[in-house]
């Protein structure tokens, strides 16, 4: 299938002023470093578009009108289709509300949800928004740590089921797939969840945004928990990192339960986020109703560069410890066996390699011994990534 597009071929990031290519807040972030660098840090692939997307903006582009636009029966239709057809769930247009992006959303639903120094249980390492949203929004966050075990991640319930005991969360936000490490979580576990939530009272909101590159198993939504779990049940998603629309700052909410949908929906009025983007929603329709060719062949790339990457780990890299990853780009490598931690071997590989990676320390908490790599980009600058840091390892 991936014969079918070329993703050796790289998008010009020049043109779109991506940051991840930024000489400037490279060289704020890591002075010094060589200026043919090669970032593997931020989550956005350096692939084209596909071909549909990029022709529907181009038709809104040549249209020449950008006016208010709002959230029309295509894009609902394009929504509903998608759920059905992708992940299996029977998705009710009242339950779904655009919005300009899930990082925002974050704050929106904090806003909505939490009072000041009310708390939120986050499960860590986790994608450092989830915290960071908290945190400006006056509200605390409470770790619930990942138990690291043969190379994978496991909740720790029990912990769970005592932190809300004692600490009475209002929100318990679950990223699923996780962000860092790309584990999909079984049906088992999210039922754990649902139930531990609805026992003491917490809203479930869970964050499917990687859930469309799946390399092994099968990706259960949480939509798809049985029927009694639904009522306390808000799903955040968005075809951005599947398709890489992050720019355009469009996703939806899925929210089942109407009280839970106005209360939300009320907190994004009182933002003003009323008129979605009119050319965010142009590319959600086209992606969802023309690009899922486009999006196997992708994941389908990824899947074996990412193959490529961990094999190369394994038998290369000093003390750098892959763990396996089933969904999203973007593996996660447990460094602690090479006596350093993980800002030293970020600042070490920018400066001697000119390899930007991710610290992982950024992820809220518990990830100071991790980096993250992004493979979202053609192989051939995956494998120059390789060797420069196999090249100038930093052991012991």
């Amino acid at each position: 299938m991936a014969e079918s597009f070329d993703f050796d071929v790289m998008a010009d990031r020049q043109v779109d002023h991506a940051r991840k290519w930024d000489e400037k807040i490279i060289q704020s972030k890591f002075p010094g470093t060589p200026h043919d660098f090669i970032p593997m840090w931020i989550a956005d692939m350096d692939f084209p578009a596909a071909p549909c997307v990029r022709d529907a903006l181009v038709r809104v582009a040549e249209n020449g009108a950008y006016g208010y636009t709002s959230a029309h029966d295509g894009f609902y239709e394009a929504v509903i289709n998608w759920q059905r057809r992708r992940h299996g769930c029977e998705v009710k247009r009242d339950w779904i509300t655009l919005s300009y992006g899930c990082v925002s959303t974050f704050h929106y639903l904090y806003q909505a949800f939490c009072q000041p120094n009310d708390c939120v249980i986050l499960n860590t390492p986790v994608y450092d928004p989830f915290g960071y949203a908290a945190r400006h929004n006056g509200v605390r966050v409470v770790s619930n740590p990942l138990v690291y075990r043969n190379r994978t991640y496991t909740i720790d319930f029990d912990l769970l089921d005592a932190q809300m005991a004692v600490e009475h969360p209002r929100i318990y936000l679950l990223c699923s797939p996780h962000n860092p490490a790309g584990r999909v979580w079984s049906t088992s576990e999210l039922v754990q969840a649902a139930e531990l939530c609805a026992r003491h009272h917490v809203l479930l909101v869970v964050d499917e945004v990687h859930s469309e590159h799946v390399f092994e198993g099968e990706f259960t939504s949480a939509l798809r928990l049985p029927e009694r779990y639904l009522d306390n049940l808000v799903v955040l998603t968005s075809p951005n990192k599947g398709f890489n629309l992050g720019g355009l700052k469009t996703s939806y909410s899925m929210i089942p339960n109407s009280e839970i949908r106005r209360v939300f929906r009320h907190r994004l009025e009182m933002n003003s986020i009323t008129s979605p983007n009119v050319f965010g929603c142009a590319a959600i329709i086209a992606a969802y109703n023309e690009g899922e060719e486009w999006l196997d062949a992708v994941t389908e790339y990824l899947g074996e560069s990412y193959r490529q990457l961990a094999a190369f780990v394994d038998e290369r890299m000093a003390g750098w410890e892959i763990m396996p990853m089933t969904a999203s780009y973007l593996p996660w490598v447990n460094v602690s066996g090479t006596g350093h931690d993980a800002g030293e071997i970020t600042r070490h590989m920018a400066h001697e390699a000119g390899v930007i990676i991710e610290d992982g320390s950024h992820y809220v908490a518990n990830g100071e011994q991790f980096v993250r790599l992004n493979v979202g980009m053609p192989r051939h600058l995956v494998t120059e990534c390789l060797e420069r840091m196999a090249n100038h390892q930093l052991v012991g």
